[in-house]
């Protein structure tokens, strides 16, 4: 069975942000070369059922918003590994705040940046009640974030 009885095993929302992410990355990536990231981002954005909720207080205990993000993250990151060529982290990011938005969570995107030897570095990662969401460890201890989150642009 493989990879296909592990896909048809999902939760169907699950499989449902699954096939989303598998289709939006290569998409996503073609885009952001072909338009460029505002662009893109504002096109999406129409996509989008309803504004963005006001963000819930920050917690210990994890919320259901929080564990949303979680599963959306984890699919995403399969469909990074599993899917069409190899979607950087701006368009990773971008897929995963927009899936999220269309949930209703109001996650943010992130951008921040490094000097590495001689090079300008950038990461791009998605928020979701001030946890980082889809990264291995924090990027905050590897770069410094922009001090708002990249905004979008204003739906018309």
């Amino acid at each position: 069975m493989g990879r296909w009885g592990r896909f048809w095993r999902l939760p169907s929302q699950e499989r449902r942000l699954l096939t989303t992410a598998l289709v939006l990355l290569p998409l996503t990536r073609l885009a952001l070369y072909v338009v460029g990231f505002r662009r893109w981002q504002s096109f999406l954005l129409r996509l989008l059922p309803q504004p963005h909720p006001t963000a819930p207080a920050d917690g210990d205990v994890k919320s259901p918003l929080q564990t949303c993000g979680e599963m959306t993250a984890r699919m995403v990151q399969a469909a990074a590994r599993e899917g069409l060529g190899q979607p950087n982290c701006l368009s990773r990011s971008l897929v995963l705040w927009w899936l999220l938005a269309r949930q209703g969570c109001p996650a943010e995107l992130r951008i921040g940046t490094r000097k590495k030897d001689a090079a300008l570095e950038a990461h791009a990662w998605v928020e979701l009640a001030g946890r980082v969401l889809g990264e291995e460890d924090d990027p905050h201890t590897r770069f410094a974030d922009f001090e708002q989150p990249v905004a979008a642009p204003p739906r018309s």
